[in-house]
């Protein structure tokens, strides 16, 4: 087994030892006539109490399932209203992020290069374990159709998928890891430049980093997805394009379907959300004016 495959199979194994533990509290006044949404914790490794939140739809079910893995900041907005009579949806807050900030809470700035140099120690090996960890929850609730399941994100997200059964994956994030030394070189916009603020503060750790990050690049994750991904390109020569995923594109060869990206929120908000509804056989619901109408 290949350091990268033995990194990955020895987090699988230590997280397989450790109780879920879900605990849900019904939040009165986010739910509604649609769906019960539930203020959630489990664990994960270290052992660590992770928050989110859980909405189910009124209803017997069987309900696709909806995994939004966290974005790089320290809060997570509940289920969007629209979401919740047709998914259920688990909403993670992974370790540091609010409502999983004790014993830790997490900076932005600084979170994205805590203990980089040592990839057993990274924090960002807690956080895909946390990823996991609420896959795993939302996969186990009696009422999913284990079928009709996606996550939506980022790095994590695309993680999930490749240690997963994870039917469809919708990328919504900018990936944080991918292909990260040439970002590096590219730009000085944060969150990219908390590695070089690593460096300017340890520049013996270069090579390190490197290695520690590596393991986290979506590109070399892409052949252990089994499901379809969705994967947004931007601009033709920027960080995003259609160039620079193209690596990735190749991997995953006809199991990608990619989105080219009108910079437009809404619009693009909306062909996601068509792609994902249309996977999981639920109707679509636009949420742009101009196509809601």
């Amino acid at each position: 087994m290949s350091d990268f495959g033995r990194y990955w199979h020895d987090l699988d194994r230590e997280l397989a030892e450790i109780v879920p533990a879900l605990e849900l509290e019904a939040i009165p006044r986010m739910s509604s006539d649609a769906a019960t949404v539930y203020r959630a914790a489990f664990t994960s490794i270290g052992p660590y109490r992770l928050g989110g939140f859980l909405s189910v739809p009124r209803g017997r079910g069987p309900f696709p399932g909806l995994l939004a893995t966290p974005r790089y900041g320290s809060v997570n907005q509940p289920p969007h209203p629209l979401d919740q009579d047709r998914y259920q949806v688990l909403v993670l807050m992974h370790r540091g992020q609010r409502l999983a900030d004790v014993p830790m809470r997490a900076a932005y700035p600084g979170l994205l290069t805590i203990d980089v140099a040592d990839p057993e120690r990274y924090v960002f090996r807690g956080i895909a374990a946390d990823c996991l960890r609420a896959f795993e929850v939302l996969a186990a609730r009696p009422e999913i159709d284990r079928e009709r399941i996606a996550a939506t994100g980022g790095d994590l997200a695309f993680i999930v998928a490749a240690r997963r059964t994870v039917p469809y994956t919708a990328v919504t994030e900018p990936f944080l890891f991918h292909r990260l030394p040439d970002a590096m070189v590219r730009t000085d916009l944060y969150p990219t430049e908390e590695f070089h603020d690593h460096l300017r503060a340890h520049p013996g750790d270069d090579a390190a980093v490197r290695r520690t990050t590596a393991l986290f690049d979506p590109e070399r994750h892409a052949s252990d997805v089994r499901g379809r991904v969705l994967l947004p390109v931007g601009d033709d020569g920027q960080i995003g394009g259609r160039e620079w995923v193209a690596g990735l594109i190749d991997v995953l060869g006809d199991r990608v379907d990619v989105l080219q990206l009108s910079h437009r929120g809404g619009r693009d908000q909306d062909a996601v959300d068509a792609w994902l509804s249309r996977s999981l056989a639920v109707p679509a619901r636009p949420r742009s004016w101009t196509v809601a109408r």
